[in-house]
C-alpha cells in the first residue's frame, strides 16, 4: 500500500496548471486556428471566458492545487490526478447539447466576457455563494439557461471523483483530496454508492454539427449588431 496520497481534481489533459503562473487570455486568431484544427468549439469559448474571468479577478485558476501538488513533492507523497479527462468532459457537454443551445451558448459566452462585472462584483458573487467555486459559480450561472451543463460539467465529474476517490483510499494508508468547494457535496452524495464509469467514460461520436465557418459567422454577426447598437446608443447622446 501507498502511505501517502494526494488526490488532485485534475486530469493530465489540465496538469500544466501545476506549473503556469498565469493564465494567458487566447487571441481570436488563436481560437480560430484551433477550430480549424477540430478541436471542441465549446471548451475553447469557454476556456476563454474563463481565462477572462481569472484575469478580471487578478486569480489563477487551480492555485490550490499547486500548492497541494508542491507540498507532496516536498514530503515525497505520491500524486492522483483524480479528474475525468477534460476531453471527455467536453465532448459530453458539447454532444448533449441540442443545436439551437450550442449557437446560443457560444454567442452568450462571448459577449459575456466583453461585458465582465467589475472585479469587486465578481468576488461578492463568490462570497455570496461560499459553497462553490470560480468555476462551478459560471457553470451555475450558465445552467439557468442551458440545464446540461451542470450534468457533464460537475455532477458526471463528482461521480467519476467520487469513485476514483474511494478506489485509491482502499489501496493508500493516507489520503489528502484536494478539490474544489462546488464538488465537495456531490463527492460526499456519491461516496461508495454503486457508479457506471465505463458510461462516464463514453464518448460520443465526433460527428460536428456546426462548422467553423458556422460558429465565426455567428460570431461575426453578433460582433456587428453590438456594433450597430452601440453606435446607435452613443449617437442619440451625443
Amino acid at each position: 500500500m501507498c502511505n501517502q496520497v494526494v488526490f488532485i481534481e485534475l486530469c493530465s489533459g489540465r496538469v500544466a496548471i501545476l506549473t503556469h503562473q498565469n493564465l494567458k487570455v487566447p487571441t481570436l486568431k488563436e481560437m480560430v486556428d484551433s477550430l480549424k484544427k477540430k478541436q471542441n468549439p465549446f471548451g475553447i469559448i469557454y476556456g476563454w471566458f474563463l481565462a477572462k474571468v481569472a484575469n478580471q479577478l487578478e486569480v489563477f485558476p487551480g492555485a490550490e492545487f499547486r500548492v497541494a501538488f508542491d507540498e507532496a513533492m516536498k514530503y515525497g507523497g505520491k500524486v492522483v490526478l483524480g479528474d475525468r479527462p477534460i476531453q471527455i468532459t467536453l465532448r459530453r457537454t458539447w454532444a448533449k447539447m441540442p443545436v439551437w443551445h450550442k449557437t446560443k451558448l457560444l454567442t452568450s459566452l462571448f459577449f459575456q466576457s466583453l461585458f465582465l462585472p467589475s472585479a469587486s462584483v465578481l468576488n461578492k458573487m463568490l462570497k455570496e455563494m461560499n459553497d462553490s467555486d470560480m468555476l462551478t459559480l459560471v457553470v451555475q450561472e450558465m445552467s439557468k439557461r442551458f440545464p446540461t451543463l451542470m450534468e457533464t460539467l460537475v455532477h458526471e465529474r463528482d461521480q467519476y471523483m467520487s469513485s476514483t476517490l474511494l478506489r485509491v483510499s482502499k489501496e493508500s494508508r493516507s489520503v489528502v483530496a484536494v478539490v474544489g468547494k462546488g464538488h465537495l457535496k456531490g463527492i460526499k452524495e456519491h461516496w461508495q454508492q454503486p457508479i457506471d464509469l465505463a458510461k462516464l467514460m463514453e464518448m460520443p461520436s465526433h460527428k460536428p454539427r456546426i462548422t467553423v465557418k458556422r460558429i465565426v459567422g455567428t460570431l461575426g454577426a453578433g460582433v456587428a449588431v453590438a456594433a450597430i447598437v452601440g453606435g446607435l446608443f452613443f449617437s442619440r447622446k451625443k
